[in-house]
């Protein structure tokens, strides 16, 4: 199955609410960064929340969102935009600990709580939107719920998990974001709540192999969720050599030239996506011409 997310209405729209499955893009991000498996669940969760949230938006609109909890994994950044694409890295991808005393992954000592969560929001406006709240837990889904509560006004609960192989790569990553619209009933309320709190988690269920429609269900129960839409979900790097090329011309000839006499070549590395391009002594004398004019 590969990775999707699907929109829905529930409760006959009181309540708004999106299912994710994240392995395969998650996967990727493990095998481009060689996280350990700390840091792993630690950048799946922020992705998975984070491509949910991109889904909120519309057209070419994008966010990022930053994570700097003071702890030893150090920020997590994530790109996301309307079309399902996302990508992230950590600072300190190598970080991993003993299991925490529920037996899972200690995200929360690897993030660190002493921090934020931010959020800033490219709408195609003169100004982008920015938000930014304290983290609660560290655990992150608490963190995401906070934001969009504080930040955002709107009720929700954000769950969102990560469940790593013996050999790090990802068993099963996933997620939900439920989010209660103006007039819905306590009854409604009280439901979610009980089904939330109660519920195996949400990991555990991408490994049993529900769906995204199944992971809604399961929360809102049967035959309460509407569903409008379904999204492919991919990790997507929006880096390029051009990109970069165009980045060093942008240095101006000084700067070119000290790079050509000292190194007689250039690499360029994208901290989201690990790629690394390299120029020729050749290539940064074009470019060179190029400034010059």
């Amino acid at each position: 199955m590969s990775d999707y997310l699907v929109k829905a209405l529930a409760f006959e729209g009181q309540v708004r609410a999106y299912g994710i499955r994240t392995t395969e893009t998650v996967g990727e991000a493990q095998q481009r960064h060689h996280t350990w498996p700390t840091a792993s669940a630690a950048l799946g969760r922020a992705m998975t929340a984070s491509v949910m949230m991109g889904a909120m938006l519309k057209g070419e609109n994008k966010l990022t969102v930053k994570i700097d909890g003071g702890g030893p994994i150090g920020v997590i950044l994530v790109d996301s935009n309307a079309k399902g694409q996302v990508r992230g890295y950590v600072t300190n991808p190598q970080t991993h600990f003993d299991l925490n005393q529920h037996g899972k992954l200690d995200v929360a000592r690897a993030v660190g709580t002493n921090g934020t969560l931010s959020v800033v929001k490219d709408l195609g406006l003169r100004e982008h939107f920015s938000g930014q709240t304290e983290l609660i837990s560290g655990e992150l889904g608490e963190d995401f719920t906070y934001y969009l509560v504080s930040s955002e006004q709107v009720p929700s609960a954000v769950g969102v998990g990560v469940l790593v192989n013996p050999d790090n790569t990802i068993l099963a990553a996933g997620g939900f974001i439920i989010q209660l619209l103006p007039g819905t009933s306590e009854e409604t309320v009280t439901l979610i709540e009980e089904k939330i709190n109660n519920m195996t988690p949400v990991s555990k269920l991408i490994e049993r192999g529900l769906t995204p429609e199944e992971l809604l269900t399961e929360i809102l129960g049967e035959g309460n969720v509407k569903v409008l839409e379904t999204m492919p979900i991919e990790f997507k790097c929006t880096c390029s050599k051009e990109r970069f090329e165009q980045a060093i011309i942008s240095l101006g000839e000084k700067d070119i030239t000290e790079i050509i006499e000292e190194d007689g070549q250039a690499e360029t590395h994208c901290h989201f996506c690990n790629a690394k391009y390299l120029f020729s002594k050749e290539e940064l004398e074009a470019m060179r011409e190029q400034v010059k004019g």
